[in-house]
């Protein structure tokens, strides 16, 4: 039982400052000797980090024979000669310790303080080295497929980082030996354990994506000011450039899409729409309903609320399949928007407006029709029952009861 051996098996393969390590291991052996001897005021712990070994002197005063008054800073003249014979009253008696003169007992508790000191050490190595890395983005290879979360070997480390099943894409699939990329979103100590948290889902790794695509972007020409996503599904991505000379949109989207097509197979085929940024809150939630062409928007600054007024061809394109489009919308803007069919007022002059059949149908339903863009009954009668069922989520029995009461109101 050798601590040397076990000093240096542990120096072999963790990245601890020599420093630090010497700091370690002289308080551990200053703890041994202080147990065996009660003090270590006249010890000297050398430890060479180089070569993995350390040595123990006891350091006392060399006084005539029968004079010791303190056995822990003294040594009778004859006891020094013992250990050599050239020594001389007055001097200092340098006594060499070996680690069999404890006992074994007491090296296997400083063995067990020294593997759990230097295991501690690297804990917070570890958690210091990520906190600095957060919102990096990291490349690991599947170390173990778990029910709630995947276990990532770092490519560049050999730590172990997690990345809950909720930080991964819809459509991300995953064997053991792959390969996959994320950012390090945050990092926690569990049980005094640093925990690495990888994230997939993250606006920041959507980021990080492009800065590494977009060369203007990490040169600072072009800057990212926004950044909103349906992790799998959609994202939106305002971009501003203040050199005239470079168009933002363009330069991230690359020649046919070179440089966002990358990104988009890594995020299993995640639709990405990138826009232009402005200050003008109208130009923004209009570029931001892109692909849809939007015919007037009414702001109400206040409330943060905006009144989109769109031909009825592209009502469905603005709300987007699943009302995608219009929640991605209403993130990256700041405001909540609500969509509405820019009808001809003579053709329809007749028309009523939803909030008129209350008494009749239920506020519910009312919202329900009125998130899909539709705001009177005949703009409700202008699409199919099918395509009613399909984009509000309500039952075949309710949109029956709903077009009859429309239908009944012109019937005269």
């Amino acid at each position: 039982m050798n601590l040397v051996d076990t000093f240096s098996e542990f120096k072999a393969g963790k990245n601890i400052d020599r420093p630090t390590m010497v700091r370690v291991l002289e308080d551990v052996f200053r703890t041994l000797i202080r147990k065996k001897y009660g003090s270590d005021e006249n010890f000297d712990v050398i430890v060479n980090t180089t070569k993995g070994d350390l040595e123990l002197w006891r350091v006392r005063e060399i006084v005539p024979d029968g004079e010791v008054t303190d056995d822990r800073s003294q040594i009778a003249i004859s006891e020094a000669q013992s250990i050599e014979e050239d020594y001389e009253i007055g001097e200092e008696c340098y006594q060499q310790l070996f680690l069999e003169d404890f006992g074994r007992r007491a090296i296997m508790a400083a063995r067990q303080t020294l593997i759990s000191r230097i295991m501690e050490l690297e804990k917070d190595e570890v958690y210091k080295k990520y906190m600095e890395r957060v919102g990096d983005v990291v490349i690991g290879e599947v170390h173990q497929i778990l029910k709630r979360e995947i276990l990532v070997l770092d490519d560049a480390t050999g730590n172990e980082l997690v990345m809950p099943r909720n930080e991964t894409i819809r459509g991300d699939y995953f064997r053991k030996g792959d390969m996959v990329k994320g950012v390090i979103k945050r990092v926690e100590m569990r049980n005094n354990t640093p925990i690495v948290i990888v994230s997939r889902t993250d606006s920041l790794f959507l980021e990080k994506l492009l800065e590494q695509e977009v060369p203007e972007i990490e040169d600072g020409l072009i800057t990212i000011q926004k950044i909103v996503r349906l992790p799998g599904e959609r994202a939106k991505v305002a971009v501003e450039s203040y050199d005239d000379r470079i168009d933002p949109v363009g330069a991230c989207v690359g020649m046919k899409g070179s440089r966002i097509h990358g990104i988009v197979r890594e995020l299993k085929n995640e639709n990405i729409d990138i826009i232009n940024y402005t200050g003008n809150d109208s130009l923004l939630i209009q570029r931001a309903l892109t692909p849809a062409k939007v015919t007037r928007i009414d702001l109400d600054n206040q409330e943060k609320r905006a009144a989109v007024y769109l031909k009825p061809d592209q009502v469905s394109l603005a709300i987007g399949k699943g009302g995608t489009n219009i929640k991605l919308a209403s993130r990256l803007s700041g405001y909540e928007i609500d969509v509405y069919r820019d009808t001809d007022q003579m053709e329809y002059a007749d028309d009523v407006d939803l909030d008129e059949f209350k008494d009749e149908i239920d506020d519910w339903v009312i919202d329900a029709l009125k998130n899909i863009g539709c705001d009177t009954a005949r703009s409700v009668l202008g699409l199919t029952k099918d395509e009613l069922v399909r984009r509000t989520d309500l039952e075949e029995e309710t949109i029956n009861e709903i077009l009859q009461i429309f239908s009944s109101e012109f019937e005269d």
